[in-house]
């Protein structure tokens, strides 16, 4: 299960535009209330089996997809 928590910044786009170059299935969260209650100080973060990636490792992660 992977969830894009985004605010639909540009680094939340770049991000969301390399998952789908890759053709990754996820969702979207953009519900600014439950990042708040999960604690992010930024977005966009990548939620990978309950792993939290901020972008530069969120990026990191999708590069090393097949």
């Amino acid at each position: 299960m992977i969830t894009l928590y985004s605010t639909h910044c540009p680094q939340c786009k770049a991000l969301e535009m390399k998952l789908n170059k890759k053709k990754i299935e996820y969702t979207i969260c953009d519900d600014a209330k439950e990042m708040e209650r999960l604690g992010f100080k930024a977005a966009p973060i990548l939620a990978v089996d309950g792993n939290y990636l901020p972008f530069t490792s969120a990026i990191q992660w999708v590069n090393k997809q097949p």
